[in-house]
């Protein structure tokens, strides 16, 4: 969340060890800029009957008073049974809010009737409802009953956050995608001064079944309390998705300060557990996004680094009209790999496979990831294009998951393939025609960590690729800090 200047960000922390366990609890990070982060101490620890097997997931809202409430799911001492509790700051006047305090009144919403009390978390920051002047939010959760295991979600309404009221009916379900959890709910685009072009709102959810995040865009009846997707072979969970790689528990929130929606997710490992408790930690924050409706197709969302990564550039190496025949491959000279900011625009003809390789070894023949379009021709004679990660000789490391990741991506009468690739060590983030599909991977090189090199290639059978402009920026390191409890010096 956006408060008082600061960008606060929460997420699950286990205090004991790399993976998840009983007992997680909050950590706690500010910002000025999503750039540069600060530790803080813990936010919210399992201390209590209704918590103490993990403060899981949740939300914060910021009242138009000021007043900031934190709703979140407690797994309860009564096998982990799971409800839903509220914490506000002990000290509102602490810019960074380190203390919280949980109400005497948790928890305030127990799982309803028919619905299992371990399918029952994640509330998502609320919102205003004029029509009845109450706060709403949305929890996930399936439905199992008669065969079914269908995704469903439920809006609760209150007054004043202790008091909550199921609001007859589901809001949206989807047969067969199982537990919706970390759902979010939001508006995006803009009526046009005729009202021919009405409010879209996105329903997301990560799917437990598969560990990945979903989005569909529709229309909400408030009234009605229901959502409907405008194209039912995109509903949520069948259809589009935020990443099509390593990205899961994602959360958005308004930034007042800019008028954006931003959004983070957690991105895991993908090598082995012995691996992580090695090295002493596990997973990470993708880089920050903005989202907005895509208004040129008007069926997707674009997903974009948020402009302040661009202060990390260093310095740029620039390329134009580079024309790669079939299988060439053109080396981008720079003075290091492994940490990068790289726009890139193509021309393609059909039929052609074209992009970049990253942390890459210098002989080309041991480790690298591509970053690529393929462009195909269908049967109809239509040609589709595909945005995809090769991750299969990534790293020689023998216990990392390795894959070829991707999906198809709109690309309109008259624009160029183009892509922006942000390269920082192990992972490496590919956002495609302005954010139409996104992926993320993570990567283990062995060998081309050091002198990682970054290349130009052409993988068409028949078919010429020309770069027509490629400047790749070398990144400076973020500078995170951590920090003492008592230090105050930060605040200045």
């Amino acid at each position: 969340m956006y408060y008082n200047g600061w960008y606060h960000m929460f997420f699950q922390y286990n205090p004991v060890g790399t993976d998840w366990d009983d007992g997680m609890e909050w950590g706690h990070a500010v910002s000025r800029n999503l750039v540069t982060w600060r530790t803080l101490p813990i936010a919210m620890v399992a201390d209590q009957w209704y918590d103490i097997l993990g403060v899981l997931s949740g939300s914060m809202t910021v009242l138009p008073n000021g007043t900031v409430i934190m709703i979140y799911t407690g797994a309860t001492n009564a096998s982990a049974v799971e409800v839903q509790c509220i914490a506000t700051p002990a000290d509102p006047n602490d810019p960074f809010l380190r203390r919280w305090t949980k109400h005497p009144a948790n928890p305030v919403i127990w799982s309803p009737p028919g619905i299992g009390t371990k399918d029952f978390r994640d509330p998502m920051t609320a919102w205003y409802d004029e029509s009845d002047d109450t706060w709403r939010t949305l929890l996930g959760s399936k439905d199992d009953h008669d065969g079914h295991h269908d995704g469903i979600a439920m809006m609760y309404k209150t007054k004043d956050f202790l008091n909550y009221e199921l609001i007859p009916g589901i809001l949206h379900r989807v047969q067969r995608t199982g537990e919706w959890e970390c759902i979010d709910f939001y508006p995006v685009g803009h009526r046009t001064s005729d009202n021919s072009s009405e409010m879209l709102h996105v329903l997301k959810a990560s799917m437990d079944d598969e560990r990945h995040d979903y989005y569909s865009l529709g229309t909400y009846d408030s009234a009605a309390n229901t959502w409907t997707p405008i194209d039912p072979e995109l509903d949520l969970g069948i259809g589009l998705r935020y990443d099509w790689g390593k990205f899961y528990a994602s959360t958005s929130f308004y930034d007042p300060a800019k008028k954006r929606r931003v959004l983070m997710g957690y991105v895991g490992e993908v090598d082995s557990k012995r691996a992580d408790v090695v090295k002493g930690w596990a997973s990470i924050q993708s880089v920050p996004r903005t989202i907005a409706l895509d208004e040129k197709t008007r069926t997707n969302l674009l997903l974009w680094p948020v402009e302040e990564i661009e202060t990390l550039r260093l310095n740029a190496t620039k390329l134009s009209d580079v024309t790669l025949n079939t299988g060439s491959v053109i080396h981008i000279p720079l003075r290091q790999g492994t940490q990068l900011d790289i726009e890139a625009t193509f021309h393609l003809d059909a039929s052609a496979v074209a992009a970049l390789l990253v942390l890459a070894a210098s002989d080309r023949r041991g480790e690298q990831t591509a970053v690529y379009f393929y462009v195909s021709r269908g049967l109809d004679g239509g040609l589709h294009t595909s945005f995809c990660q090769d991750e299969l000789r990534s790293s020689r490391a023998k216990d990392v998951t390795k894959r070829v990741i991707g999906s198809t991506v709109p690309v309109l009468d008259g624009e160029a393939f183009s892509m922006r690739v942000l390269v920082d060590h192990s992972i490496v983030q590919g956002f495609a025609m302005g954010g139409r599909t996104t992926m993320t991977s993570r990567v283990y090189p062995m060998e081309a960590y050091q002198e990682a090199k970054v290349y130009l290639f052409n993988n068409a059978t028949g078919a010429s690729v020309t770069a027509e402009r490629i400047v790749v920026h070398e990144m400076d390191s973020a500078h995170n800090q951590l920090s003492n409890m008592d230090d105050h010096s930060y605040v200045q």
